[in-house]
């Protein structure tokens, strides 16, 4: 069983960074691809940044390459996501998730087993 609480969240203007951290329980972190996604009102919730168990390998929506950055520290059993020059765009519930014993990464909801309860990310302009 994973547990994930993300943190970090808040209200800024475009063009500023925020910092979203997501905190993992259970064992098996490091061999856990992690993920981010977001989800704005009325949307579906998307594919923002994954990586993978080691940390060696990352991937990123179209929209935030350039600006966003995923990483992990496996003693620590976090996850974050920074985010640069931010747009209103980028407004949503920011949410972490994990693939249970699964190091390589992936970009679909479906492939991941456990969520957090997400995070608020408000972009005004």
């Amino acid at each position: 069983q994973v547990q994930l609480v993300e943190s970090g969240g808040g209200l800024v203007q475009a063009g500023a960074s925020l910092r979203v951290s997501c905190a993992a329980s259970g064992r098996t972190f490091s061999s856990s691809a992690m993920g981010w996604f977001r989800q704005a009102p009325g949307k579906e919730r998307e594919f923002v940044a994954s990586i993978s168990g080691s940390g060696v390998s990352t991937s990123y929506t179209d929209s935030v390459k350039g600006r966003f950055t995923i990483s992990r520290d496996n003693a620590k059993n976090t996850v974050d996501l920074q985010m640069n020059s931010l747009k209103p765009d980028d407004t949503a519930v920011y949410y972490c998730a994990a693939r249970a014993g699964i190091r390589a990464a992936a970009v679909r909801t479906y492939d991941y087993d456990y969520w957090g309860q997400g995070t608020q990310v408000t972009v005004s302009s």
